[in-house]
This record gives C-alpha cells, structure tokens and sequence, in this order.
C-alpha cells in the first residue's frame, strides 16, 4: 500500500485523531475542563477574572511562504501572533482553536510541519489546543481563536493613555520586515505573556498594544484610542545588535524597518509620569528587554525626533518595502491588508 502522501489520501477523520493525538501530547493547561473530542470545548476561569478572546487568521501566500520558511516556523509565529494579542491585554492563556483549511493536494509534511510548529509554542505558552475545524480550500489557512482570562478591572487596553506618559517598547524591532525584504524567513518572536501579566500588576500602567502592524501604525492606533499624540525618538529606538549594516546589505532602510516594518509582536505601552519607569528596573519586573522610545502629548499626530540624514518631511527616502532609493514612503501606513484604489 502506498503511505499517504497529501491531505486528501488520509481524510478527515484521520486528520481529527492526529490532531487530536499531537494536542495530547503537547500537554494542557490548568483551565480546560473538556478539551477535543466534544462540540465544544469547556475552559474554566478563576473567580474574579474576565475572558480575553481574539482572533487571527494566517493565510498561505499572505503571511507565510513555504520558499521563505519551514512549516514548523510559519506555525510557530503564527501561534506567536494570535497570543500577542493576550499578552498586550495582560490576559494569562486557557487554550486557543485552530480552523484548518487546505487543498485536497496539500503534501503532508507542509501540514504536520504547521501543527508541530503551533503546538510548540502552544507547549510553552501553556495553552493547549482545545478543539476546531477542517475544511477544504484553494489555499492553506490558519484560522486561531485564543482565549484567556485576565483579573476582573485589570485589563491592559488601548485607551488608557494620557498626555505625559512615558512610550516603552520590549526587546528589539525590525528583525521580522528585514528577514521579509530577504526573502527567508527564520525568526520566531518571543513570547511576551508573563511581561503582559506582569505589566498589568504594575502601578501606574497605561495604554498598551502588541506591535503587530509596525511601530508607527500601531502607536497610531493607541494614540486614536486615547485621543492623544505622541513624541517618538528614533535615536532611542532598540535595534537588533548589527542591524543597520545587515540592512544596508540588504539595500534598506534600518530606520524604515524598524518604524514600518511590523511583525515583531513586542508589546509598546506607556507609564504614568513619577511610575516607576527606569528601563533597567522595567525589564527587571517584567522579564524582557524595555526600552523607552518617546512621550505621549495632548497634540495629535506623531512627531519624529532625531530622524537621520536622509529622512524629510516625514517620508524615508525609500519605497514601501524599505528599500532605499524609492520614491519615498509616508512613516505612518504600517501593514495593510485592503489599500484604496489609486486614482
């Protein structure tokens, strides 16, 4: 007998058991009360908390390409990307769901790779697998629906900024959007929930928002949300070690990358003025690196401050990609899926 070779030579029963099986393995969390194998499955919060859910969807060609990266890799960030958006409300992980869809054709190992990829991180996030879909589709996607809960009152959100609050970014940006303009893709971003949780227990905590569509774009959604402006340093802005050379062998812009560039699911939140706001002490307490990038303002808009040579009036002398010697890319677009038409 032949071994199956595609999605379709096992069906779907089969695919069920061994999704079933690898969650299994992977081990559960503390909140699942019935996990896979019911039509729902049951999660149970502490008394006093709140449900944290979000959605993401991955889509093959869109936010993966199995030229630029392994299977286990694209399932790794994706899982990444869905329990971003936990960490920056300060939620602890219950479980997520995953909505698998494929070709007919898909080769296995491009399947099995996505899944141990997502159950990888599904394993050290402590947040188990706890039920789905499959369907059939002209494309691999990803669908993850990720639940938490989070101190009842305690929720960290995008419209507790105010004018005076300090600007704070985790770790470093630009390493995601350097690796895209590569074309080869091998970095995982960390995982950033106990800085959530932990940020979410500090006094004097603001606005918060994981870094997802690029740092320019999302600062802008936290700056809409709470109806303030903001000040932003570029000299202050934490770079991976070597980065302005490797971005310029790869004919780009650092800064662009870096402002632009998105996908790197660190968390970007304020402080009170008088918190306690040393950077030293932050990434203490929070257990990730923390830089602070700038200020918050009661004018709207964000103002740049020590842009470099080569940067005017608010546009980066390169094209939307970072590419340097473009025609100029505006600094506030981010990543968009749906862009007006051009006139």
């Amino acid at each position: 007998m032949t071994a199956p070779r595609t999605a379709g030579d096992i069906g779907e029963l089969e695919w069920i058991r061994r999704i079933a099986r690898m969650a299994r393995r992977a081990g559960g969390g503390h909140g699942v009360a019935l996990g896979i194998g019911d039509d729902a499955a049951l999660l149970r919060a502490r008394p006093g908390e709140d449900i944290a859910t979000s959605c993401d969807a991955r889509v093959q060609g869109v936010h993966f390409r199995f030229d630029w990266e392994s299977p286990r890799g694209a399932g790794r960030r994706a899982l990444v990307a869905g329990l971003s958006d936990l960490a920056a409300m300060g939620a602890r992980p219950l479980g997520f769901t995953l909505a698998l869809a494929a070709p007919s054709a898909a080769p296995l190992p491009q399947l099995m790779g996505l899944l141990r990829g997502l159950l990888d991180v599904a394993q050290a996030a402590r947040c188990p697998l706890v039920g789905g879909n499959l369907s059939r589709a002209a494309e691999i996607s990803l669908t993850l629906g990720c639940l938490g809960a989070q101190r009842r009152g305690r929720a960290l959100r995008r419209d507790a900024g105010r004018p005076g609050d300090g600007v704070f970014v985790t770790g470093a940006l630009g390493r995601a959007a350097l690796e895209r303009a590569r074309e080869r893709v091998r970095y995982v971003p960390p995982l950033r929930l106990a800085a959530g949780q932990a940020l979410a227990r500090l006094a004097g905590a603001g606005a918060c928002v994981d870094l997802s569509d690029g740092l320019l774009a999302d600062l802008g959604h936290l700056c809409r949300s709470s109806g303030v402006g903001a000040a932003l340093d570029c000299a202050a802005l934490p770079l991976p070690p070597r980065f302005a050379a490797a971005a310029r062998r790869a004919g780009c812009d650092a800064l662009h990358l870096a402002l632009c560039g998105g996908e790197d699911y660190e968390l970007l939140f304020t402080l009170r003025p008088g918190a306690a706001a040393k950077p030293a002490a932050l990434s203490r307490r929070l257990g990730a690196p923390v830089a602070q990038i700038g200020t918050l303002r009661k004018a709207p808009g964000i103002r740049l401050q020590n842009a470099p040579a080569g940067w005017r009036n608010g546009r980066s002398e390169c094209n939307g990609h970072g590419r340097a010697g473009g025609r100029g890319a505006a600094l506030h677009p981010g990543w968009r899926h749906f862009q007006p038409e051009a006139a």
